[in-house]
């Protein structure tokens, strides 16, 4: 299929695709900083491994706030306004970070430092219940369905080509000097309120909402209801979520245990880690043009089998990391021979979840319901994060990290088998996909 020139595109389409793909090049450096966050809480704060679960924890839990209200949020006349509201709120307190200590004997043991790194991150990412349904909201109306899959993965595909150079650069300076994280989050914070604003300019009219006549506490029980109701009526979707959950928990049991993993199984250091995460990102940009016209073309819950399946390989490399040690070193690099395969199994998890995560629930519904579904998607995952990061640690701690790895390779294996289960007996209706 010949690829659309920017210049035969519909005003509202092109404009779209500018602030998106501005959007996407600005949050991509965030990316990269955030990237090495828990390492970074590790390494330089002396954090606990359930204090990095937590820290981990705070990026999906404050998705449970859609459960609740998202009937409130698609009331709001200016979502733009609300956007705009919101960079300030969330990404200001970054700055507080340039008044941290710069030296290890001041953050040992419980320190207050650890309780306000944690609050400072749990705050940056209440935005994410807003922003994200707001991507989808507006993304799935400006562009056609044609291009929506598409323009996504190119936006996502400069995303992941700046945040690769962002970690490589970040990395390289925190090896250099271990707190150079307190003078970059204040810059961070600035970057952060420019980004969030250029995703509210996005063409985007929105049909007069009905006026509030109940309580709150009726609202809450309506979102509730709303998303109850589509859970138990739309049964492919409901089928991708509980695949979700599965892979959800393997996903989340075993993301603290690998960054404890680095740390105490290998002893990377920044550079190493950097390198690991550049390097699959640097695939998972290879294979996004792939992955962003395929996910358009078949079945989400059959597409959604590729990262399930390549996540639960690449955790099996780590697994094989601990019987065969052999390395080489090159630029103040370790790489493990075993950990080509976490690096290959990791870029097409990285591709495949970057499109499937963020866009999957748009192909179960018509286009003005992208915004609910996705809420749906995300409180799911809010609701997981609840308990998934703290239960791997905990498996960590009893069992060591063979265990703790194999238990969450086993949920990846159970999620794929409900999706391939639900899309050969239950297909979608092709009207519905193309909606």
């Amino acid at each position: 299929m010949r690829i659309p020139v920017l210049s035969e595109l519909q005003p509202q389409e092109r404009k779209t695709f500018g602030l998106h793909f501005s959007y996407s090049f600005i949050e991509g450096i965030l990316a990269g900083l955030i990237a090495l966050n828990e390492f970074v809480f590790v390494k330089s704060l002396l954090g606990s491994g359930y204090q990095v679960s937590v820290l981990f924890q705070f990026s999906t839990l404050v998705f449970l706030l859609l459960i609740f209200f998202s009937t409130f949020l698609r009331r709001i006349r200016n979502k733009k306004r609300l956007l705009r509201r919101t960079a300030i709120l969330t990404r200001l307190p970054l700055m507080l970070l340039f008044f941290f200590p710069r030296s290890p004997e001041q953050l040992t043991g419980d320190s207050i430092y650890h309780y306000i790194f944690l609050a400072i991150f749990l705050i940056y990412y209440l935005a994410n219940p807003i922003v994200f349904p707001s991507i989808n909201l507006f993304l799935k109306n400006a562009y056609s369905h044609e291009n929506f899959g598409r323009f996504y993965s190119y936006s996502t595909t400069v995303n992941k080509i700046v945040m690769m150079a962002t970690t490589f650069a970040y990395g390289w300076a925190l090896d250099a000097n271990h707190y150079i994280f307190v003078y970059v989050f204040p810059v961070a914070a600035v970057l952060g309120m420019v980004s969030i604003t250029l995703l509210s300019l996005i063409p985007y009219k929105q049909d007069e909402p009905p006026e509030m006549s109940y309580s709150l506490w009726k609202g809450i029980k309506q979102s509730v209801s709303e998303m109850t109701s589509i859970l138990v009526k739309n049964i492919p979707y409901r089928h991708f979520q509980i695949g979700f959950m599965f892979y959800g928990f393997g996903f989340m049991g075993s993301y603290t245990v690998i960054i404890l993993f680095w740390e105490y199984g290998l002893g990377l250091n920044y550079s190493s880690v950097a390198f690991y995460r550049n390097a699959y990102n640097l695939l998972a940009i290879l294979f996004l043009p792939f992955f962003g016209r395929l996910i358009g073309r078949i079945d989400p819950r059959r597409f959604a089998v590729i990262p399930f399946l390549s996540m639960a390989l690449y955790i099996f490399s780590l697994i094989m990391t601990q019987y065969y040690d052999s390395y080489v070193t090159f630029w103040d690099i370790t790489l493990y021979h075993s950990m080509t395969f976490y690096i290959l199994f990791h870029g097409v998890f990285a591709a495949t979840m970057a499109l499937m995560w963020s866009i999957g629930s748009a192909y179960f519904c018509a286009p003005s319901e992208a915004g609910i579904y996705q809420s749906i998607h995300l409180g799911m995952t809010a609701l997981r994060s609840l308990f998934a990061p703290l239960i791997g640690v905990l498996f960590y701690e009893l069992w060591g990290f063979t265990i703790a790895f194999s238990i969450s390779i086993t949920s990846l294996l159970i999620g794929s088998c409900i999706m391939w289960w639900s899309q050969r007996k239950y297909p979608l209706m092709e009207k519905k996909v193309l909606s």
